[in-house]
């Protein structure tokens, strides 16, 4: 009897010890939470972080090149499953944008919620590696270099998406973000921003980047390199800031290499499952009914014999064709640049360095300048096989031939250069709209999301 109560004692003991109603604390692997990385973060955990920011980096491409190429006529992306990414995106019948419009929703999709996530990883990677001690010092300044430079890089996007009615650049505190302000002191904390990360970089020593980079980095993937990228991403912003010596100074100490590549560059890459496919990938001449097609003034403007537009558009055997409120677009020339649906996407390359430098120098304007802008855009031209630049060497005329070589050089990339470029030189109207009969947009509202949480707040 003594022996069935100690085996009884022991059980009741055991049953109280694993209690059935008392549930243990269960991590999601898939969902880890911020505070489980902001102190104490292992190398693995930073790695994590480092290659989330990196998928982060990479969500604007498919909604930025589809809409603002559109936007800019550089493309027209057709869709026959549903007639608004052409009636709405045209501005056709006089639709204009508001602040849930088709194809960026309530949140301004990859134009304007998708970057801030960027933005928002970046700064819990900086956070993570500031608060441990498994990394050295020049370690986290090359963390936080390399997180302030996307960082930089992705507050360009909601910026030139909504341009004059401002960004929030203080997003600290999620439930509490800052004002919105103006699109001139957005564009001046961005560089702060960048020039922010250069020094990190510069503290961070030589060598290689102390974790590991995907495919899209290869050949950038050193502290000195990603110096380099860190200025081509400045030299591109110092234009839109108007300063001209800035941008020429950044893009000297950016990889800006005239004899070399111009395809060189730092990369989106993509790959099988469980990565993504590359977006902007269609297969060549497949009856489809849903395809970017080149932009039939864009066709109408080429300079006979351009090597871009061979090596860029694919004349279709079949054109496709789809009907619209303001009638059919046909495209007859598709995109041609992917060659799988795995290659990556450049997200700044040598020649957009090249002619930016010409831009820099042709606005600059003195003698030597120019002649040197002049220089810069033979570059461009002589790739292309058209020859040097035989027109008049003053500002005026360099920066209208810089303007048109970027239609070609830059065209289809995911930034839609032509609208920002039009833009900024109050040449929007220059953009035609009588192959679709839509408008031109300068700028989109607020998201509603973002409306809705300041009147939720009260501010």
């Amino acid at each position: 009897m003594k022996k069935i109560h100690k085996y009884l004692f022991l059980s009741l003991m055991v049953t109280a010890a694993c209690n059935p109603f008392e549930l243990d604390e269960i991590v999601d692997p898939n969902n880890p939470s911020v505070q489980s990385v902001a102190s104490n973060a292992t190398k693995n955990q930073l790695q994590f972080l480092l290659t989330g920011l990196e998928s982060r980096h990479r969500g604007y491409v498919g909604n930025v090149t589809q809409a603002w190429n559109t936007f800019g006529r550089e493309i027209w992306y057709l869709n026959g499953s549903d007639p608004r990414f052409q009636t709405d995106w045209l501005g056709q019948n006089g639709r204009v944008p508001d602040a849930a419009y088709f194809g960026f929703g309530a949140t301004g999709g990859g134009s304007y919620a998708t970057p801030y996530q960027a933005i928002k990883q970046a700064q819990v990677l900086i956070d993570a590696a500031a608060n441990t001690t498994v990394v050295s010092a020049a370690e986290r300044s090359a963390i936080s270099g390399f997180a302030k430079t996307i960082m930089g890089y992705q507050f360009m996007i909601p910026a030139n998406f909504v341009y004059q009615n401002g960004i929030r650049i203080d997003i600290a505190d999620p439930l509490n973000p800052g004002p919105y302000v103006t699109y001139d002191a957005a564009l001046d904390h961005i560089a702060d921003l960048l020039d922010a990360g250069l020094a990190d970089l510069n503290a961070a020593g030589n060598g290689n980047f102390p974790f590991k980079l995907t495919a899209g980095w290869t050949g950038f993937n050193t502290i000195e390199t990603l110096k380099q990228v860190n200025r081509g991403i400045a030299a591109r912003l110092h234009l839109y800031r108007e300063d001209w010596q800035g941008a020429l100074d950044a893009v000297n100490a950016s990889f800006i290499n005239e004899t070399g590549d111009l395809n060189a560059g730092p990369a989106h890459p993509y790959g099988a499952p469980p990565d993504a496919f590359n977006p902007l990938f269609y297969v060549a001449n497949a009856s489809v009914s849903t395809i970017i097609v080149v932009h039939p003034s864009v066709l109408d403007d080429a300079t006979p014999g351009d090597k871009r537009v061979t090596d860029k558009f694919l004349l279709r055997t079949t054109p496709v064709t789809i009907s619209t409120d303001a009638g059919p677009l046909t495209g007859t020339h598709q995109d041609k640049r992917w060659t799988a649906n795995t290659s990556s996407i450049p997200f700044i390359r040598n020649e957009e360095l090249i002619l930016i430098k010409a831009e820099a120098l042709a606005q600059l304007g003195s003698a030597q300048n120019l002649t040197d802008a002049e220089t810069a855009i033979n570059v461009i031209r002589n790739a292309a096989l058209i020859g040097n630049y035989s027109g008049a060497v003053t500002k005026d005329a360099l920066i209208d031939e810089i303007l048109y070589q970027r239609r070609y050089s830059l065209w289809a990339e995911p930034w839609g250069h032509r609208w920002i470029d039009a833009r900024r030189y109050d040449r929007l109207d220059e953009i035609p709209t009588s192959y679709d009969n839509g408008a031109i947009f300068t700028q989109f509202p607020h998201p509603q999301s973002d409306l809705n949480w300041d009147a939720y707040t009260g501010n």
